[in-house]
């Protein structure tokens, strides 16, 4: 990992994605959290402030040191304890059924190979246990798509590898959980950046 993506582009994440129209998407999407939680993509920690007391440790993936040092502060001041467990969220290094819930917020787009993550996230999570996401992806308006398609091979060099046009829900449903709710909606700004799917899949 070279210095703008280990170093640079944590910081510049942290900045656009503290943005307030982000902060009731993270609440919704922890709500529901409960025991021992995996956090793929967990960042500078900015869905610390919003673990519900039920969660009782959560064991964060990623692969940015920069990330860390600038989620420290939030670990501290949060209740519920932080374990770093991995970098890299296509290679788990926890056993099987070894978590409740999986969360991931923002995070899919910028993984190499996506389905190999969720085969993971299935792998770890307890039968009944839940991956809790909100992500980025394709849109259904095909003029939209077809910018997202456009400006992919640009934001992949500007953004960690971060893809436009994943169909976030059709590899959710393709990893073997059972999709169990989905919304879908546009957030603030440029369509092609902004479809959102916020969803739960479950392990049966």
């Amino acid at each position: 990992m070279g210095i703008y993506q280990d170093q640079v582009l944590p910081r510049l994440t942290d900045a656009v994605m503290s943005r307030q129209e982000f902060t009731p998407i993270r609440a919704r999407v922890s709500a529901a959290l409960r025991g021992e939680v995996l956090e793929i993509g967990f960042g500078s920690g900015l869905n610390v402030p919003h673990y519900p007391a039920a969660v009782t440790r959560v064991r964060a993936v990623d692969p940015a040191t920069a990330g860390r040092r600038l989620a420290a502060k939030r670990v501290a001041a949060s209740p519920v304890p932080v374990e770093y467990v991995g970098l890299d969220g296509q290679e788990l290094p926890l056993d099987p059924a070894s978590v409740d819930h999986a969360l991931t917020t923002w995070t899919l787009c910028t993984i190499p190979h996506v389905e190999r993550a969720l085969s993971e996230v299935y792998r770890v999570l307890r039968p009944g246990g839940s991956l809790h996401f909100v992500e980025h992806g394709r849109s259904p308006d095909f003029r939209v798509a077809r910018w997202q398609d456009r400006l992919t091979s640009l934001q992949r060099r500007l953004a960690g590898g971060c893809h436009l046009n994943r169909s976030i829900g059709q590899l959710v449903a393709d990893s073997g959980l059972d999709l169990t709710r989905m919304e879908n909606y546009y957030a603030k700004g440029p369509k092609p950046f902004g479809y959102m799917f916020e969803g739960t899949a479950t392990k049966t």
